[in-house]
C-alpha cells in the first residue's frame, strides 16, 4: 500500500508547491519639476546696481515672438522712452514677479556656460585648403512631431530617415563623414578647418570669411536627432586633457596637435547640425527667431522657461569670482542646454566674443521674470 502511495505524494508535493511571484518592479523615479518661488526685488544679488535700460531693449527684439502671456508687457515695454534707465525700472518692477527656479532633484544652482557667433575660413568651392563641407539640410531628413497625438511630446522633434516603410534614427556624426560625396545634402561652402567647423556646429550659427573678403551668414537650418555629447569630457575621460585644459581653446590646441586622434574624439559627439545661409544682416538668430542681443540673451530649457520671457542671471565672469548679475531675454534653447536651472550666455561676433564664451563655465542661479496676474508656465 505504501508504495502505491509514494507517487501520489510525490504529486502531490509537486503540485502544491507555492510558487514564488517576482517582486514588483520598483516604481519610476517621478521626473524632475521645476519649483517656482516668488521673490522680492530686493532678494535679487546686485539688483540696485544693475542696468535694466538695455535689458529692456532685449526684451523688446524678442516681443514680436513673444508668447500670449507677455504680449500686454511687451505692449508697455514699447512705451518706455529710450535711454531712460529710470522708467525701465518702473517698467520690470511695476511689471513682473520674479521667481526663484530651483529643481526638484538638484537645488536652485545649475551650470551656467557661453556661446558666441564664431567667424571661420573657408570658400564657396573646394580646394586643397577649403576641405570640409558645411551642408544645408539633407533631403532624406524627417522631422516627426507627435504633439498632436501624444501632448507630452509637444516640445519634442524627433529627427529620422527612411529605411523601406520604417523610420530608423538618422546618420551619426561618424556616418556623415563616412558617406562623404553621396550624402543627400546640398553643400553651403566649404570650411578649413575641421575643429572650426565643428565648434561652428556647437554654436549653431556663424560667418564665413571667403578668400574674397565677402562674408556668409550661416544660421542654424536643423539637427540629426543625436543627443549632444561633449568632446572636453570625452578628451577628460581619455586622459587626453585635464578639467582646466577643456576649454575651446584647449580643444583647438589639442587638435591642432593631435590630428591622427582627432577624428574619434569630434565623432565622440554624434550631434550633427546642418545650416542655411541667411541675407539678414541683422546678426545671428536664436530659436525665438529673432536677432540674438550680445550679452543680454540667453539659451535655456524651453520646458521650463518660455522664450521671450525676462531672466534674471546671478553668476560670475568667466575664470572670475568678480560677479555678473544681469536681466537677461530668453531667446534661445540648445541641444546642451538641458535642465531647470541651466543657462547658456551669449557674447557676441568674433575672436573676444569666443574667448570669453570658451572660458565661460561656473555655478549660477536663475529668477524667471513673469508677468503679474498670469498663470506660471505650463510644465510637460
Amino acid at each position: 500500500m505504501m508504495t502505491r502511495l509514494i507517487p501520489l505524494l510525490i504529486l502531490c508535493v509537486a503540485g502544491c508547491t507555492t510558487v514564488q511571484k517576482p517582486p514588483p518592479a520598483p516604481p519610476k523615479p517621478a521626473p524632475e519639476r521645476a519649483l517656482y518661488t516668488p521673490a522680492t526685488f530686493d532678494a535679487l544679488p546686485g539688483w540696485d546696481a544693475t542696468q535694466l535700460e538695455p535689458s529692456l531693449r532685449a526684451f523688446l527684439a524678442g516681443c514680436p515672438r513673444a508668447p500670449g502671456p507677455l504680449i500686454n508687457a511687451c505692449a508697455l515695454a514699447a512705451s518706455v522712452p529710450i535711454g531712460d534707465e529710470a522708467a525701465a525700472r518702473r517698467f520690470f518692477e511695476s511689471t513682473f514677479t520674479p521667481y526663484a527656479l530651483a529643481s526638484s532633484e538638484t537645488g536652485d544652482s545649475g551650470l551656467v556656460t557661453g556661446y558666441y557667433e564664431p567667424i571661420l575660413r573657408g570658400g564657396r568651392l573646394r580646394s586643397e585648403v577649403n576641405r570640409y563641407p558645411i551642408y544645408g539640410v539633407p533631403n532624406d531628413l524627417l522631422v516627426v512631431d507627435l504633439g498632436s497625438v501624444a501632448p507630452e511630446t509637444r516640445n519634442m522633434r524627433l529627427r529620422g530617415r527612411l529605411d523601406g516603410r520604417r523610420v530608423v534614427p538618422y546618420y551619426s556624426r561618424a556616418d556623415i563623414d563616412a558617406r562623404g560625396e553621396s550624402f543627400p545634402a546640398p553643400i553651403i561652402a566649404w570650411a578649413a578647418d575641421p575643429v572650426e567647423l565643428f565648434f561652428l556646429q556647437v554654436q549653431g550659427s556663424g560667418q564665413l570669411q571667403l578668400e574674397t573678403g565677402e562674408r556668409i551668414r550661416l544660421g542654424y537650418g536643423d539637427q540629426n536627432g543625436h543627443p549632444y555629447r561633449s568632446v572636453g569630457r570625452y578628451l577628460i575621460d581619455k586622459g587626453e586633457l585635464t578639467l582646466e585644459q577643456a576649454s575651446m581653446q584647449g580643444i583647438k590646441a589639442w587638435g591642432a596637435a593631435n590630428p591622427q586622434k582627432l577624428p574619434d574624439a569630434l565623432n565622440a559627439n554624434a550631434s550633427y547640425v546642418f545650416f542655411r545661409e541667411s541675407s539678414d544682416p541683422r546678426g545671428p538668430f536664436g530659436a525665438l527667431n529673432v536677432p540674438l542681443t550680445p550679452q543680454y540673451s540667453v539659451a535655456v530649457d524651453r520646458r521650463f522657461v518660455p522664450l521671450g520671457a525676462p531672466v534674471f542671471l546671478a553668476t560670475t565672469q568667466p575664470l572670475s569670482d568678480v560677479p555678473l548679475q544681469r536681466l537677461m531675454a530668453a531667446h534661445d534653447t540648445g541641444g546642451a542646454i538641458r535642465g531647470i536651472v541651466r543657462a547658456d550666455f551669449f557674447w557676441g561676433t568674433g575672436e573676444e566674443a569666443g574667448a570669453n564664451a570658451g572660458r565661460m563655465r561656473q555655478q549660477g542661479k536663475m529668477w524667471l521674470f513673469w508677468p503679474r496676474g498670469e498663470a506660471l508656465p505650463k510644465q510637460d
